[in-house]
């Protein structure tokens, strides 16, 4: 018997005025997820049913009009059990005697289209030339993080990492890998159905908080201390680096907040990208306690200079 009388929006998880394309879209998100043959839970079938006669009807301007003017009601004078629609469709035995699935122009060929466009490939007819006897369907695509040290993803390289399901896979990680950048590992995601491939795993790069650089884009800053006198008369100072240490000369009259470019010693170049710069910025340190011959120096030094440092030089 024919699937009885049901609100066909609300079947369909869409409003009153959806457009065709919003009511196409539904069905199509719909009867993919309770195809019977993908979902196996009780009244995954029934739902189906439900989706594709309300798709029937929706999909036909006249019908949707009769339907939205009479309700309950819109099929009156008129038998659809035996009509070209509803008496086709699964007549072979699969439980649709009275459902008709439509995804395009009405035929099987639309039918097999459709599945092939969510599930990879087309699959071959059934004997009575009906259906289908199977299908194949891509694995889902799976996200996580994955925390880094900034050294880490400076340098790149092999890493193996263990999965939530018990595999482990090694990685890849590409040398100067940013923080939100995404790295893809081919055929580690959700497994397919019917033979079909398994989906990719994305890792989310998320890099850890360093205790010495700060990182915007790929150029790093580093804190440089100097002491008041390197300063005022300029000095050449080690300044850490990612790989090490470097030299970097500081101009006489340096204020704190100056910045001195180390061009190229940010992080590496990445799929393209230059390599970042790394900007010391000088930080002025004063002794907390001073010894008896520092503080006559500095008493000397105040007495004799003119410099007022909230007038400026």
């Amino acid at each position: 018997m024919p699937v009885a009388y049901q609100d066909y929006y609300e079947a369909l998880e869409v409003s009153r005025d959806a457009s065709q394309d919003e009511i196409r879209q539904a069905y199509r998100r719909l009867a993919r997820r309770y195809h019977p043959d993908i979902n196996k839970e009780p009244g995954a079938e029934d739902r189906f049913k439900q989706i594709s006669e309300a798709y029937e009807v929706l999909r036909d301007p006249e019908k949707r009009e009769r339907y939205d003017r009479l309700g309950s009601n819109w099929r009156a004078g008129q038998d659809v059990s035996g009509a070209g629609g509803f008496g086709e469709g699964f007549g072979n035995g699969n439980g649709f005697e009275n459902v008709r699935v439509e995804f395009g122009g009405g035929d099987l060929g639309d039918f097999s289209d459709f599945f092939e466009s969510f599930f990879g490939r087309r699959r071959r007819r059934t004997a009575d030339g009906m259906g289908f006897d199977s299908f194949s369907m891509r694995g889902g695509d799976h996200e996580a993080v994955l925390d880094l040290a900034l050294e880490e993803a400076a340098r790149g390289g092999k890493r193996w990492l263990s999965l939530g399901d018990g595999r482990s896979v090694e990685v890849d990680i590409p040398r100067g890998v940013l923080d939100g950048e995404r790295i893809r590992v081919a055929g580690q995601g959700g497994a397919g159905v019917g033979g079909g491939q398994a989906g990719d795993l994305f890792l989310r790069i998320r890099l850890r908080p360093h205790r010495r650089f700060r990182i915007e884009g790929r150029d790093l800053y580093v804190d440089l201390p100097v002491s008041p006198w390197e300063a005022a008369l300029g000095a050449e100072v080690p300044v850490p680096t990612l790989d090490g240490t470097a030299r970097v000369k500081v101009p006489s009259g340096s204020s704190s907040g100056r910045r001195l470019r180390l061009r190229g010693q940010g992080m590496p170049g990445s799929r393209g990208a230059p390599a970042g710069d790394l900007y010391a910025v000088v930080t002025i340190r004063v002794p907390q306690k001073l010894t008896k011959k520092e503080r006559e120096l500095f008493e000397r030094l105040a007495s004799v200079s003119k410099f007022d440092p909230r007038k400026g030089s």
